[in-house]
């Protein structure tokens, strides 16, 4: 799957299995795509060695929680609902022209 922001495509990897939920980006380096993690209100940054962007999305993809340029060792919870709600992790600074209400369309 792929989505395109500001003209450039960006992979998305979505996080289904228990380790790919579990490492997400930790460890990466020169990120230059986005994990989506379905059924999820919450991740950490702990172990990551760049800031990313953090998009909350509800069943519908429709962004409600933004935060940009996540440092490391943060938690960020984005809804209470985390079987309606899924997170996309993105490099930084790649959401800078997201807007709340805006829905996202990945393609294949």
């Amino acid at each position: 799957m792929k989505l395109k922001i500001n003209n450039k495509y960006y992979p998305i990897i979505e996080a289904t299995s228990f380790k790919t939920r579990l490492l997400g980006l930790m460890g990466k380096e020169n990120i230059d795509y986005g994990m989506l993690f379905p059924k999820c209100n919450a991740i950490h940054t702990y172990f990551m060695k760049e800031n990313i962007d953090v998009i909350g999305l509800n069943e519908d993809h429709q962004i409600i929680y933004i935060y940009r340029d996540v440092p490391k060792n943060k938690v960020v919870k984005v809804s209470e609902d985390h079987k309606k709600t899924s997170i996309l992790e993105l490099p930084q600074n790649t959401s800078k022209n997201f807007v709340i209400g805006s829905i996202l369309k990945f393609e294949n």
